[in-house]
């Protein structure tokens, strides 16, 4: 033992800075642990103001998808939807659906889990004060939370693609 550990034990002992040590830990564990809570939501989902008025932007989005391979599996009007079960919404939405199958099936073939939150969606929704914006999921940093094959397509080239498909639509 050293000159300084001796002095270090003398002066505060080892269960000291044990006890130190542990609830230092425990304490910046759940710092970070809080700070993540706080932060996930608005990191996990991505929203941007359409350059266009609400029709205009589906449309547009819809073109894009498949100017870039993509399918669009179907648009989903929020409101019809609930209009049909007797509840009234004011400021559109719609969820425009897509997918790219050789994406799907080499996620599929290694994590059919996922497949829940297949297909891609794209949110197109109007805000109280009647902009338009659009919101997506954070592909390549929810990607990463899984690893693997999951991390290698859907933060690679599905995070590329829904990228390129937004380019030109979105305000900075």
């Amino acid at each position: 033992m050293s000159s300084t550990e001796k002095k270090v034990n003398k002066l505060f002992g080892t269960k000291t800075l044990i006890t130190s040590s542990t609830v230092g830990f425990v304490v910046g564990a759940a710092l970070c642990g809080v700070v993540i809570w706080v932060l996930m939501p608005s990191m996990m989902i991505l929203t941007k103001e359409s350059k266009l008025g609400f029709d205009e932007t589906v449309a547009a989005l819809e073109k894009s998808i498949e100017a870039n391979g993509w399918t669009v599996s179907g648009t989903i009007d929020m409101n019809k939807s609930m209009a049909k079960h007797g509840v009234e919404f004011k400021p559109r939405v719609e969820l425009v659906k897509l997918c790219k199958a050789e994406y799907a099936q080499s996620v599929l073939a290694t994590d059919r889990y996922i497949s829940t939150m297949m297909p891609c969606t794209f949110s197109v929704w109007q805000g109280d004060d009647g902009k338009v914006n659009v919101s997506k999921m954070n592909m390549g940093l929810m990607a990463k939370m899984f690893g693997g094959n999951i991390a290698a397509v859907m933060g690679g080239n599905v995070a590329h693609d829904e990228e390129r498909m937004l380019n030109g639509l979105l305000r900075d």
